[in-house]
C-alpha cells in the first residue's frame, strides 16, 4: 500500500506534500450532502449504512484530500445505547432527560457491538471503497458529552455541568468515567472495522481553566485514547478555544493535537512539546476571503507548521454551512503544490 501523507504526518515525518483534510468537510457546505440528506433526520443518518458511505466519500471525490473523516455525531454511541435524545435542527443536541444524580448513571451501559452494527458496517465499506485513503473515526470527549447530557443540550456557560463538578466531584468522575468508556469502545470498534486513525473531539473544553481541566477532565480524556494505544493507530486530540490547555491536551495520549485558528502553530508547538504533530489551523471564515487572501493566510498556516515534528493542514474548526465547496478545492491544490522545503 503506497505511504498516506497524512499517516506520515501523524507520526512526525516529513511526507512529499503538505496533507490536508477538513473537519466537517462530510456535509454542511455541500449541495451533493444537502440532497441525500434532504427529509432524513441527522441522527437517522448517521446510522443509515448507504448514508454514512455516500457522505463520508463526497469530500474526497471533490477535493481528492488526504483523509476522510466518518460521517456521524459525537452523540451517537449515546444515542445507541438507548439515551433519549435528538439532533433538533438550529439548536444541536437535546437530551430528554439530563443526568443530574447517582441513579442516571445505570443509563449509561456498555456500548456493544450489535448496538452499533451498520455503523461498522459502512466503516468497512469505506475501507474497501477510499482504497489509500486513510479513514478517521471519531468520539466526542467526555467533557462535551457530559455537558449535553447535565444540560440537556447546548449551553454557553455550561452552569449546571460546573455546578455538578465542584458539588458533587464523586457523581462528576463516574459519570465522566461511563462517557469514557463508552468512547473509547466506539473508537475501538471503528479501528477493528479499519479506521486508521482516530480524533477525540472536546468542542466544550476551552470552558475551562487549565487547572479544572487537570483536575475533572484530563483523567477521562486520557482513559478514552488508552483505549485505542495497543491498536497502533494516530490519535488526535482537538478541542475549541484550548489555546491554554494544549499541553495538558497533548499530555493525554494524543499523539497530535488540533490547534484551533487562535494560537499559531509554532506557538502551539512550544506549549505542546517536540514530539507530538499539530493539525490546524485557518481560520475557517477566511475561506470566504478573495482567493489571494485565503492563500497568503495558508501559507502562514504552512509555514507556522514546519516548527512541529510534522503538520497536517486543517481548518482551526468545521467548514462553515455557507462555504464555497470551488474556495475549498482550490485550497487543497494550493496546499498540495505549496514547496514543504
Amino acid at each position: 500500500m503506497p505511504v498516506s501523507p497524512f499517516l506520515q504526518a501523524c507520526r512526525g515525518e516529513r511526507p512529499a506534500h503538505t496533507p490536508v483534510w477538513f473537519m466537517r468537510q462530510a456535509g454542511r457546505s455541500l449541495p451533493e450532502y444537502r440532497a441525500v440528506r434532504a427529509e432524513v433526520p441527522m441522527l437517522e443518518s448517521c446510522f443509515r449504512t448507504d448514508l454514512v458511505v455516500e457522505i463520508t466519500m463526497q469530500p474526497v471525490r471533490r477535493y481528492g484530500v488526504d483523509a476522510a473523516i466518518f460521517f456521524s455525531d459525537i452523540v451517537v454511541p449515546l444515542k445507541a445505547i438507548g439515551v433519549d435524545l435528538d439532533i433538533v435542527p438550529g439548536t444541536g443536541p437535546v437530551v430528554a432527560e439530563p443526568i443530574r444524580s447517582a441513579e442516571q448513571l445505570t443509563a449509561l451501559r456498555d456500548l456493544e457491538p450489535d448496538d452499533v452494527g451498520t455503523i461498522t458496517a459502512a466503516v468497512e465499506a469505506l475501507v474497501d471503497e477510499l482504497g489509500d485513503t486513510p479513514l478517521i473515526g471519531f468520539a466526542g470527549a467526555p467533557f462535551t458529552l457530559a455537558s449535553y447530557l447535565i444540560e440537556g443540550g447546548p449551553s454557553r456557560d455550561h452552569r449546571r455541568t460546573k455546578q455538578l463538578m465542584y458539588s458533587d466531584p464523586d457523581l462528576w468522575h463516574a459519570l465522566l468515567g461511563r462517557i469514557a468508556r463508552i468512547g473509547g469502545q466506539f473508537l475501538r470498534l471503528q479501528v477493528q472495522h479499519g479506521a486508521r486513525a482516530i480524533q477525540l473531539f472536546d468542542s466544550w473544553a476551552g470552558a475551562l481553566s487549565l487547572e479544572e481541566y487537570q483536575t475533572f477532565v484530563q483523567p477521562h480524556s486520557a482513559a478514552v485514547l488508552a483505549e485505542v494505544a495497543d491498536l497502533g493507530v494516530p490519535r488526535i486530540h482537538f478541542g475549541v478555544g484550548t489555546g491554554e490547555l494544549l499541553g495538558a491536551m497533548g499530555e493525554a495520549g494524543a499523539d497530535v493535537v488540533g490547534v484551533d485558528w487562535r494560537v499559531p502553530l509554532d506557538a502551539a508547538t512550544r506549549r505542546i512539546g517536540p514530539e507530538r504533530a499539530v493539525q490546524g489551523n485557518l481560520d475557517p471564515t477566511v475561506v470566504f476571503a478573495p482567493t489571494e487572501v485565503v492563500h497568503e493566510r495558508a501559507a502562514r498556516v504552512i509555514a507556522a507548521g514546519k516548527a512541529a515534528p510534522g503538520h497536517i493542514f486543517n481548518l482551526g474548526h468545521g467548514v462553515l454551512p455557507d462555504t464555497d465547496p470551488d474556495a475549498l478545492a482550490r485550497l487543497v491544490d494550493f496546499v498540495h503544490e505549496y514547496p514543504v522545503g
